[in-house]
């Protein structure tokens, strides 16, 4: 059976975006294709409301790319557990105030059962910093935290 990624905003929108000059920008852009193009159709992917509302923010040209690349993947709903947990993470302080969208990226895929979360977000998502603490505040809730990796780790090349 095939793992579950979820898709958290950076994804689509590295996709989407207009190629840059900034070196580690572009090198994100381009290994984020190359795990779309040749990589995702080994995976069942999955994203939430939140995530939809966040990519449709902003230039429009740009959200309706961004909305694009998401428009066949399936949504995971947001319940009352996924609220509880999102509270408790943000309780913890391991995630700044303006962080709660993030906790809530987390807390759907671990509420969902969700294998992978897949980001590129490495400040509030994938950061080796507080996942053991993460990990900690999820597991005291009952649930298992998805592994939290960026497109190069899940590539692993």
């Amino acid at each position: 059976m095939a793992k579950r990624v979820f898709l958290e905003t950076t994804i689509p929108s590295f996709l989407a975006s207009w190629r840059t000059r900034d070196l580690l920008q572009a090198a994100r852009q381009q290994i984020t294709l190359t795990w779309w193009e040749g990589h995702r159709h080994a995976y069942e992917l999955c994203t939430s409301q939140i995530v939809l509302d966040e990519v449709a923010d902003g230039d429009p040209d740009a959200a309706q790319k961004r909305l694009a690349v998401l428009k066949d993947i399936p949504l995971l709903e947001l319940t009352d557990e996924v609220g509880d947990l999102a509270r408790a993470i943000m309780e913890s302080g391991l995630l700044p105030p303006k962080a709660v969208r993030d906790a809530i990226h987390i807390t759907v895929a671990a509420v969902h059962g969700v294998d992978i979360l897949l980001t590129w977000n490495c400040r509030h998502i994938a950061n080796a910093t507080i996942m053991k603490e993460l990990e900690s505040v999820v597991r005291s809730q009952g649930f298992e935290l998805p592994i939290l990796c960026t497109p190069e780790q899940i590539l692993g090349e």
